[in-house]
């Protein structure tokens, strides 16, 4: 979110708030709905009484015009009307002047004169009111409001192409509903595929959690299918005890974990040019995980004391091996060989295995018995956060975890032998063959840029608005992002009973 620090709105330059408001398209109900506009050859009449409506037919003399429609955005109407008459208490007249679509004002009001003086009015009308941060309570100036208003216009504007949404458990509904609002209404979700749908459409799917049949049918009738999966700084919380995301990508190019194709957050580290103010923005990010010890499930704490005194502490990271991740980026590596591959790397270091915390909850595939975890590692430290953990070794070892991502954050090396999203860009020792797309080396403030700033949305758990990343970040450090129900206390006595089970002699892995 830009800030642009002004000692007060109502001193503020009208010109540079002027510019700030038609950049961000907001004031009036921009959230609403853009409907299709008769052919305007016409004009847009938005009167503020009926005497006045009757003014305005009167002086119309012949010409088309159509009334507006409520409920709409001001924004929209504006850019696609021929010429706009408006009352001077309709805000469609300062959002006409401001977009340069021509405009006759009638009687008198709050928008009078702006087809004179727009940046005039506009500072007196966003002046007469003192704003406040909705995430700390901060004062805030006009122009702070303006960029987050542009923020939720740019989400809400992304969010009105999707047709239809699928395979989004109702536990996720809690949290993402918000990060996939169009303004128009609830969000659509579906179950099966509407014949409606076709070519001209976008939907989004949760693609584990949806059926095949209805996959297919979404290929059949052509529709744009974009991935909807969690982001990088999750929850407070395991998703497999079914708690609700506090971020969300939703990716229609094709999804960061799977480099067997491109993707938009490949694209984005590919090809864009990020600004200086963006990198400072991502290093104050990454220092505030690194200092809050927060990843994707949580908050860490203090350093773990190892074993291993004087010798190399490596630690290796166990994943879920049926998680799309691995299936697609794996390489056909299974835990067990990503420890004795580490071990063959790494004869005389220190290693420390931890397996994946939603395997050790009982709910996924990818168990390794601390006995044969053993053969191959000195240490097995299932309980110990992984951020801990990352602060106290030397380096790591993963096939596509978001651990490694987390150790670059911290400064350590990484050695993948899967191809994880942030491999190949001239930050980590890569053993698998990177996609060829790869081809630029990022520095580490660009990589923390493009992944946490620019590619995902995120949820505020306090407020429940869209938010930056800092806010959830400083959530999760303030330990004010828990989020929890019924179905999330079955889920972990679920996982407890099953990791009980396997403990039992011919307990399954």
């Amino acid at each position: 979110m830009n800030s642009l620090a002004q000692a007060g709105t109502s001193q503020a330059d009208p010109a540079a708030l002027a510019a700030a408001l038609r950049q961000a398209r907001v004031g009036g109900m921009f959230w609403g709905a853009q409907p299709t506009l008769a052919p305007c050859d016409g004009i847009v009449l938005a009167p503020d009484s009926a005497s006045q409506r009757a003014e305005m037919t009167a002086a119309l003399g012949g010409q088309a015009g159509y009334d507006l429609p409520s409920g709409c955005d001001p924004w929209w109407i504006a850019t696609h009307a021929a010429e706009v008459w408006a009352g001077a208490d309709q805000e469609l007249a300062l959002v006409a002047a401001l977009v340069g679509t021509p405009l006759r004002i009638f009687g008198a009001g709050r928008f009078a004169g702006c087809d004179r003086d727009t940046a005039a009015v506009a500072a007196r009308v966003v002046g007469e009111w003192s704003y406040r941060d909705p995430f700390t309570g901060a004062d805030w100036s006009g122009f702070d409001t303006i960029a987050q208003l542009g923020e939720w216009r740019r989400l809400i504007d992304a969010n009105r192409t999707i047709a239809a949404v699928f395979g989004v458990a109702r536990w996720k509904r809690e949290t993402l509903d918000a990060l996939l609002w169009d303004g128009a209404g609830p969000v659509r979700h579906a179950g099966k595929v509407a014949a409606a749908l076709g070519p001209a459409d976008r939907v989004v799917a949760w693609k584990t959690r949806t059926a095949p049949a209805v996959l297919a049918a979404l290929a059949r009738q052509e529709c744009a299918v974009g991935e909807l999966e969690d982001g990088m700084i999750r929850s407070t919380g395991l998703g497999a005890n079914c708690v609700p995301p506090l971020s969300a990508i939703v990716d229609f190019t094709g999804v960061y974990f799977d480099p067997s194709g491109p993707s938009d957050l490949e694209t984005l580290l590919e090809t864009a040019e990020i600004a200086p103010e963006l990198c400072a923005r991502a290093a104050a990010l990454r220092a505030d995980l690194v200092r809050g010890a927060v990843s994707k499930y949580g908050q860490g704490g203090a350093p773990v004391a190892l074993g291993g005194d004087g010798r190399r502490r490596v630690l290796v990271t166990g994943q879920v091996e049926d998680d799309r991740s691995i299936q697609s980026g794996g390489g056909g590596m299974t835990n067990l060989a990503l420890l004795a591959r580490a071990r063959e790397l790494e004869p005389d270091a220190w290693i420390v295995f931890k397996p994946h915390p939603d395997v050790m909850a009982g709910h996924r595939k990818g168990h390794v018995p601390p006995g044969e975890a053993l053969r191959h590692a000195d240490e097995v430290l299932p309980d110990a956060p992984i951020v801990s953990l990352i602060d106290s070794v030397d380096a790591l070892h993963v096939i596509t975890s978001l651990a490694g991502f987390e150790a670059l954050l911290r400064g350590k090396p990484v050695t993948t032998h899967g191809v994880p999203f942030y491999a190949g860009w001239g930050l980590t020792r890569d053993l698998a063959a990177i996609p060829p797309r790869r081809t630029r080396s990022r520095s580490l403030d660009e990589l923390v840029a493009a992944t946490l700033l620019l590619y995902p949305r995120y949820l505020d758990p306090v407020t429940r608005l869209p938010c930056p990343a800092e806010v959830v970040v400083r959530r999760m450090a303030q330990g004010q992002a828990q989020i929890s129900s019924p179905l999330v206390t079955l889920r972990q006595w679920q996982g407890r009973a099953r990791m009980a089970l396997r403990r039992l002699p011919g307990g399954s892995r």
